[in-house]
């Protein structure tokens, strides 16, 4: 007999005389039972289950455009430029078509299409910005603070003359303040105004000689002072329906004594970096930067002129434009120069596919203004960029954007995109080549329209305490 045999012999005995506790086995007994069942009822389902589950057809990786195009099947026409304003759009349900993307035979193929065709479209949803612009338009109201002509600083707080055209680099700011000066959108009604306008002007303050940059802090401080003590306008919302306009960089050191309107008031301004703390892209606007040229250049359209595939020319300021000149400027493909151009820009612009539009030290530059007014599809390099307008257009229909980590892969990143895809872009610029103009008089839908309605975008969010 095995040594361990006598003691397990032994256990064995003394456990079949071992009395149970009492009831003990009603809940062992029960727990049996329901263990059976659920086995029984599993064993009966399994091969059902496993049927389903191996038919249903199920995206990993399901997209929300989906939801955006099933909105835009039944939009206008891109190319119907006069086409009425949608007066009575619609919500219509997504269940549908998200019943039709489960179903294995055409699903993958519909969402493709989808995808596809959204990434082609200008608008993130044309009838639904239609419907809202017609609304804006009829609705909004701004209220300027006043002040009169024989003000000192008049030359900054009231818009220049009308025999003055705004010219250079910084003209946007100039535009809009002057445009909305003589707009249909002001009010003389504090009472039903939306939103209150600051009317001061960063560029001219910092060409007179009384202020300056340096100046420029204590100004706008005093100014700040001036209008939360004299108005209670400023007071009910904490300054969140006010805003003012600004294209100069030097605008974020303009704020460095004033707190409240760099994080409180909308920021309509050229400096649109998230990357800095001077600018917040849920409240702040990121105004187009745009040098203003009035004669209409020829051949937009025409892709056989460009014989380039891409443009750049500027000082090189910064590493990133370092970096770009250094890695391309002896290439046969890639026209670059770290500097002046000593023949005409506009050649350049009209005879390249793509025009680089990269940061300084600012992400500000007027070369996505250039590159619409020229036809030539803008390829963004500018990291941490708030984009012009992005609430309404969709970028990636008409640009090119990339991350300074793509610059010695960039010959390979646009000559990778087919003749087709190229001809969609620059067909897009085209269409969005309106929305970054500026008017003497403010044409629908041009760039002093388009920061309106981001300006009512914006509003709407806005809660004025008791």
């Amino acid at each position: 007999m095995a040594p361990w045999s006598s003691p397990l012999t032994q256990w064995c005995n003394n456990l079949r005389r071992r009395k149970p506790a009492p009831l003990s086995v009603v809940p062992i007994g029960l727990a049996c039972v329901t263990s059976f069942l659920i086995l029984f009822y599993v064993s009966l389902t399994f091969d059902s289950c496993f049927f389903h589950l191996t038919k249903i057809h199920v995206d990993p990786h399901p997209s929300p455009v989906v939801v955006v195009q099933h909105q835009l099947n039944n939009t206008i026409n891109a190319n119907d430029e006069d086409h009425p304003i949608v007066n009575n759009a619609q919500p219509s349900s997504v269940l549908p078509e998200l019943t039709q993307l489960t179903s294995p035979s055409k699903g993958s193929t519909e969402s493709k299409h989808h995808k596809k065709k959204y990434e082609d479209e200008v608008y993130h949803d044309k009838e639904i910005f239609y419907q809202n612009y017609k609304e804006m338009k009829t609705s909004l109201k701004i209220y300027i603070y006043p002040h009169n002509k024989n003000d000192p600083f008049a030359n900054a707080l009231l818009p220049t003359n009308d025999y003055y055209q705004p010219s250079g680099n910084y003209a946007s700011e100039a535009y809009f303040k002057n445009v909305l000066f003589k707009s249909h959108f002001i009010t003389n009604d504090p009472s039903e105004a939306d939103l209150f306008f600051l009317p001061f002007s960063i560029a001219n303050l910092r060409h007179d000689h009384r202020v300056g940059v340096r100046g420029l802090p204590d100004f706008i401080f005093n100014y700040m002072t001036n209008i939360t003590q004299n108005y209670p306008y400023w007071n009910r919302t904490g300054g969140a329906d006010h805003f003012y306009a600004a294209c100069h960089s030097i605008g974020k050191l303009a704020m460095e004594k004033v707190d409240q309107v760099k994080s409180n008031a909308i920021q309509v301004i050229c400096s649109s970096s998230y990357f800095l703390t001077n600018y917040y892209a849920h409240k702040d606007v990121s105004l187009p930067q745009i040098w203003p040229r009035h004669e209409e250049p020829l051949d937009l359209a025409s892709t056989s002129k460009r014989k380039k595939l891409a443009f750049y020319a500027g000082t090189a300021i910064s590493p990133l434009r370092k970096a770009v000149v250094k890695t391309w400027e002896n290439d046969s493909s890639i026209s670059v120069h770290g500097g002046r151009l000593k023949t005409p820009y506009s050649e350049h612009l009209l005879g390249c596919k793509y025009c680089l539009h990269i940061k300084g030290f600012e992400v500000n530059t007027a070369r996505i203004g250039d590159a619409f007014y020229y036809g030539c599809v803008p390829v963004i390099l500018a990291d941490y960029y708030d984009l012009p307008f992005m609430d309404i257009l969709n970028w990636k229909s008409f640009s090119v954007v990339i991350t300074s980590s793509d610059i010695p892969n960039l010959k390979i990143i646009l000559q990778s995109i087919s003749p087709k895809k190229y001809s969609i872009l620059q067909a897009n610029v085209l269409k969005a080549r309106k929305h970054f103009k500026w008017n003497d008089s403010p044409l629908d839908f041009d760039a002093f329209y388009m920061v309106m309605y981001e300006l009512w975008l914006r509003k709407t969010s806005i809660r004025v305490l008791s």
